[in-house]
């Protein structure tokens, strides 16, 4: 209902006109300062306008979730789980949106699921459209509890998972793997690899559209190298949709289990994972492995690399020089009685 207007006595003993009332689902009261009705009115009359223009309190007040995921999606932004949230939120304004909704909304969109699939495909784009909305000063900035989950430790890709995978895989199965795991790229890469992106001469691939928005150019080890130039170059390399990429993936694990029943079922990711730790493992020290993985320090010592499972590495800190001369004389006996 529209607003109106009623007399309040000051302390003073003035009649000071004040409004009241609902617009839109916003509960509005206040005070025109006034003692005239009709500059009262014409101040009633400026909220209602202002307001139905989507421009009470500022511009914060009328965008709508719609508008805002228009914004994200005009700067370039993925698209990734929209569809839900904008099924979800309809027309919905912003400003109405409140951290405890959002929450609520992963729960109430994936019924069931973890908290880590709240957070990466609720909370997460969610919160990104609004805070992008926000810098545009079209709304205010908002700030989204995660939810607390179990993290799971993805196993690492190993040289030899990947041979005995290869052995198995078509052509392009074979050189997404390859790239995967020699270049540490995430699947969403992989899929936006141009030709033009593959210097074969240099020995470089352009990895332009990352994750933390900066491009990168990771070399091209000599099997890589075979792998992509051995594929055909009607269209990019890995340009199919993600769930074809995985069905095809996913064949060739199934072929790989069945030559070799302890073959385990190893995801995309897990190449990223796979790289970082050979790196690791190889002596290579953290920063300069990070920096080929193309990631923070403190995200591949946290996340990708992993430690080596083997409890008797211990046996090795009683190992100094002194033990190792004492064992030269047995070593040297062993080769005699040879």
């Amino acid at each position: 209902m529209p607003l109106k207007l009623f007399k309040r006595r000051t302390i003073a003993g003035k009649e000071i006109w004040h409004y009241r009332g609902t617009l839109d689902g916003d509960r509005l009261r206040g005070t025109t300062g006034t003692t005239n009705r009709k500059t009262a009115e014409k101040f009633v009359a400026k909220i209602e306008r202002r307001h139905s223009e989507g421009g009470y309190d500022g511009p914060k007040r009328g965008l709508t979730f719609p508008q805002a995921v228009d914004h994200y999606l005009k700067a370039g932004k993925s698209d990734k789980h929209l569809g839900k949230l904008e099924d979800h939120w309809k027309n919905t304004r912003v400003a109405k949106m409140t951290a405890g909704a959002i929450r609520q909304s992963a729960i109430e969109l994936y019924p069931g699921c973890s908290g880590a699939t709240w957070n990466r495909q609720v909370i997460t784009p969610t919160q990104a459209i609004i805070n992008h909305c926000a810098e545009l000063e079209l709304c205010a900035p908002i700030r989204v509890k995660r939810f607390k989950f179990e993290k799971k430790i993805k196993p690492p890709v190993t040289v030899e998972w990947l041979d005995e995978f290869c052995s198995h895989a078509d052509k392009q199965m074979l050189a997404l793997a390859t790239f995967m795991f020699a270049t540490a790229c995430r699947i969403s890469e992989a899929r936006r690899l141009q030709w033009s992106d593959i210097d074969f001469q240099q020995r470089t691939i352009l990895v332009r559209k990352t994750k933390n928005k900066q491009a990168r150019l990771p070399s091209m080890p000599q099997r890589l190298l075979v792998a992509l130039a051995n594929l055909d170059r009607d269209h990019a390399p890995f340009a199919s949709p993600e769930t074809t990429l995985r069905r095809a993936w996913d064949a060739v694990v199934a072929k790989a289990t069945e030559a070799a029943p302890g073959f385990r079922r190893m995801t995309f990711h897990s190449c990223r994972h796979g790289m970082a730790t050979k790196l690791l493992r190889d002596g290579i020290d953290p920063v300069t492995a990070a920096g080929l993985a193309g990631m923070s320090v403190q995200l591949f010592l946290s996340t990708y690399a992993h430690a080596m499972n083997n409890t008797r590495l211990t046996d090795q800190i009683f190992d100094t020089r002194l033990t190792r001369e004492e064992e030269k004389p047995e070593q040297k006996q062993e080769v005699r009685e040879k």
